[in-house]
């Protein structure tokens, strides 16, 4: 059981990296750094859009306008935190 739980903590971690990624290349592409007429920054953009949407989206519903601030990753990072941290103090410690 502690594997699995070693597992959703490292599966977790890894969406955090996405979700960073996904702000950055939002960001380039936004400033016109990268062209996304380059297939592999289109590619890159899509997977990363595709795998980080539709957790973001219903964050987005509940969250007043702020112009063109958008935290909800931001918000999204705090809850992935949040959820590793009771796995690692209350789950973790009770499993055999």
């Amino acid at each position: 059981m502690r594997a699995i739980l070693d597992i959703i903590i490292i599966i977790l971690d890894l969406y955090v990296w996405l979700l960073i990624a996904s702000a950055i290349l939002s960001w380039l592409i936004a400033f016109n750094v990268v062209n996304t007429r380059n297939q592999f920054v289109a590619a890159v953009a899509e997977f990363l859009f595709r795998i980080t949407e539709p957790v973001l989206a219903p964050i987005r519903r509940f969250m007043p306008s702020l112009g063109g601030l958008d935290i909800s990753p931001i918000i999204l990072i705090l809850i992935i935190m949040f959820i590793q941290r009771v796995i690692a103090y209350y789950i973790y410690p009770n499993v055999i």
